[in-house]
């Protein structure tokens, strides 16, 4: 398969911000609120370093091994990356010590182990809950109404910083039908704020939904092909 040039990349960066600024307009946000997370999983270093290149800094991985790879031989030291895969408990070290954000947390387990993990003498690990707002049987993340109670217990870890809340609905062409998860997860927020933690964050919306997860308050919008082009098979 023919990879996508650095060119490509470029212009595809520019084109998803100028629709961001737009949609983020469009419902009367600031455009500097959403932020374009770059979901850089199985692409090559050279395409990362051609989107740094367009001042993309923020990159989206799911596989460990993979990604460890990538940070171990890209020297940028402004990049901040994200896991935004499953998490198995024997690979949270890994994590806890080469990584900025998680974006996937559904148990306390996992947390827990994250934070005994990552040294005191790093920022505190940036972290979002996964919330499975559609109940589907597939999807991972938290059941709506447990996340609260979750939320409370990792906002006392000391080596943890409990951001905010991710979700993957489930899919669907219908506009309004895709704004529905979302908003659920904004009033979800909304509600565990007023419990007196402190979220800044929304981590939804992929290419497919970005607009209806900007109307609905998303600030990490997670873009992948449209990038970086169909991954390798």
């Amino acid at each position: 398969m023919k990879l996508v040039s650095q060119n490509t990349i470029a212009h595809n960066i520019k084109s998803i911000r100028a629709q961001i600024k737009e949609i983020a307009q469009k419902y009367a946000r600031q455009p500097d609120s959403v932020q374009l997370l770059a979901v850089s999983k199985t692409r090559p270093i050279e395409d990362i370093q051609a989107a740094y290149a367009e001042n993309q800094h923020h990159f989206g991985e799911n596989y460990l091994q993979d990604a460890l790879s990538k940070i171990d031989n890209i020297s940028e030291s402004s990049i901040e990356w994200h896991f935004i895969g499953p998490i198995q408990s024997n690979k949270t070290r890994q994590i806890a010590e080469n990584f900025n954000w998680v974006h996937t947390i559904d148990r306390f387990k996992i947390a827990q182990r994250l934070n005994d993990q990552r040294s005191p003498a790093q920022t505190p690990l940036n972290l979002c809950i996964q919330v499975n707002v559609s109940g589907e049987s597939s999807k991972s993340g938290i059941h709506f109404e447990d996340t609260l109670t979750l939320a409370k217990h990792i906002s006392l870890l000391p080596n943890i910083h409990l951001r905010g809340l991710m979700t993957i609905p489930a899919a669907t062409n219908d506009f309004e039908l895709q704004r529905q998860p979302f908003r659920l997860l904004r009033e979800l927020k909304d509600e565990i704020q007023s419990q007196g933690i402190e979220l800044d964050t929304l981590s939804m919306g992929m290419s497919n939904d970005m607009e209806a997860a900007i109307a609905e308050g998303s600030t990490i919008v997670r873009i992948g092909t449209a990038i970086f082009g169909a991954r390798k098979s």
